[in-house]
């Protein structure tokens, strides 16, 4: 594994998890998969600390284990799994555009605990939207329970993997299989009666209530009606939302909203049918399609046929056509991304982000970028071809190909006329290997990422004295607003902050939110790359 994925994984874990559980990881990561005494004898923790640390990987799916043969049980890091921490505020913030609030709610409660049971989920979301609302107001269990059966409809949310069933008293494995079959993956259970969420003192009284009244009762409670059914978040549904995303933006710019608005109707009717290793979507007849059209576009069906034959014959093939009988069916091309030589709306996401990799090169960076479209496009080419179609002097152009080729963005076929490979008998042609250009920018964006969050986490180490005494001044406001103190009083713990301390107070959160910014708008180029290396490797 390359060491600035190694780096970025640990920083992750230490942000996310803390120390014990980052020192774990990283091990793990750096030397594969390893039993239990191994791995305490390399990280010089505690056992019980390492099993801790073990317990919170596993329930988040960052760790896998395995049994050997020998009786051993080895748990091996989910390096994938890791870096998909850095997206996280995607997928809550994709979940509150589609589902509102509850929807964001409910998701990041899964993602903060790893899984949870469905009416856990609920209930939690539930008491946190009662809090925001007024005194008098509460949030009906039974709307986040729809919202919820919503997600899981979509494929948002599903099931995890569960242990199976053994008679009682019959010996457990060292580490069972956990599987699940996959007509239950998305099913809801049936919860009991509706309730409504409670503010926290009420939850703490009730809770009290209750632990009184089991212990009256003789401790016995009944289990809720989902207990040992836990829900995760399906990352790669959300992923495949992503991927139709970028779809839909590629046609818009090549074509026009109307070709866009088809193509995103065609990937809406298929999103769940469509498994997510898939080359194309479900085929869709021109009928099925026009009816499942949004009501605001009034076109007629004759004028929806000369848009599919559009986007059927054009280059790239964003819609694929098989058949004639009927008007024939239709299926949006899922490899696209694989295009990455001839969609040049995904190569200025990626050269214009990545502007780091010709700014080094100062006034060269430009010609190096026209000289590496310029191979893009014509595949082979000599150095003398090179000078003229890109239109620069010679010593000019060998000095960029020279600097690509050190960069590992072009490399250099030889094709020799004689068996011999004399130099002044052999042809030498500069080519791009997408493939490996895209990789090396992969892991740019992996060092960019970590240096992001160092350079984020070391700002707030150095305001850590100002940040706690802000808040704790916030917190003396609170408490003194609540009891009804004079505007006064108010003002004279307000001015215990200085006007300096706050100017400085300003410019650590405007740095620290570009820095959030960035990780978000460089994870983004990260996807691209990413859905462009998985759709090249399976078109090989």
């Amino acid at each position: 594994m390359a060491q600035a994925e190694v780096r970025l994984c640990a920083l992750l874990l230490r942000e996310h998890f803390g120390e014990l559980v980052e020192r774990v990881g990283r091990s793990l990561l750096q030397t594969g998969p390893r039993p239990l005494r191994l791995l305490r004898r390399d990280t010089a923790l505690l056992l019980q600390q390492v099993k801790q640390a073990l317990c919170v990987l596993i329930q988040h799916g960052l760790v896998q284990y395995e049994l050997q043969a020998r009786g051993l049980v080895e748990y091996e890091a989910r390096r994938e799994r890791i870096l998909r921490l850095l997206r996280y505020p995607r997928y809550i913030y994709t979940a509150k555009t589609l589902y509102g609030d509850t929807g964001e709610l409910l998701v990041e409660e899964l993602l903060l605990h790893g899984h949870l049971p469905m009416s856990c989920a609920v209930a939690r979301v539930a008491e946190r939207l009662t809090d925001t609302m007024e005194d008098g107001k509460s949030m009906d269990h039974a709307e986040v329970s729809s919202t919820f059966a919503r997600l899981a409809d979509t494929h948002f949310i599903q099931r995890c993997p569960m242990a199976p069933e053994r008679p009682p008293g019959a010996k457990g494995p060292a580490a069972p299989t956990l599987a699940t079959e996959q007509r239950d993956m998305y099913l809801v259970p049936r919860l009991g009666p509706a309730g409504k969420g409670k503010r926290r003192h009420e939850e703490e009284e009730e809770r009290e209530h209750q632990a009184k009244r089991q212990k009256q009762e003789g401790g016995s409670s009944e289990p809720p009606p989902d207990d040992g059914i836990y829900w995760q978040v399906n990352l790669e549904r959300f992923h495949q939302h992503f991927r139709d995303q970028a779809v839909v933006s590629a046609v818009a710019n090549r074509m026009d909203q109307t070709s866009s608005e088809v193509v995103r109707t065609m990937l809406r009717m298929s999103e769940v049918t469509t498994a997510s290793g898939a080359a194309h979507t479900q085929p869709l007849s021109s009928n099925e399609i026009f009816r499942a059209l949004p009501a605001g576009y009034n076109i007629g069906k004759q004028v929806l046929d000369q848009y599919l034959a559009l986007l059927a014959d054009d280059p790239l093939e964003f819609v694929g056509k098989s058949g004639d009988s009927g008007g024939g069916t239709y299926t949006v091309s899922i490899l696209i991304l694989g295009d990455f030589g001839e969609i040049w709306g995904y190569f200025g996401v990626i050269w214009g982000r990545f502007g780091v990799v010709w700014g080094d090169w100062g006034e060269f960076g430009s010609h190096c970028a026209r000289i590496f479209r310029l191979l893009l496009r014509k595949k082979h080419l000599e150095q003398k071809q090179v000078e003229d179609f890109a239109m620069i002097p010679a010593k000019e152009a060998k000095d960029m190909l020279y600097r690509l080729l050190s960069a590992n963005l072009v490399c250099l076929q030889e094709i020799p006329k004689t068996p011999d490979h004399a130099p002044s008998r052999t042809f030498y042609l500069y080519t791009v290997n997408v493939l490996a250009a895209a990789r090396m920018l992969l892991h740019r964006c992996y060092q960019s990422v970590a240096n992001l969050m160092e350079r984020r986490q070391h700002e707030m180490r150095e305001n850590r004295r100002l940040l706690d005494k802000s808040q704790r001044v916030e917190a003396i406001l609170a408490s003194m607003q609540a009891t009804g103190a004079e505007p006064a009083q108010l003002r004279e713990v307000e001015e215990m902050v200085t006007a300096p301390e706050r100017q400085q107070l300003e410019s650590l959160k405007r740095n620290v939110s570009k820095m959030d910014a960035s990780e978000n708008l460089v994870d983004e180029t990260i996807f691209v790359l990413e859905a462009f290396i998985e759709s090249t490797m399976r078109r090989a």
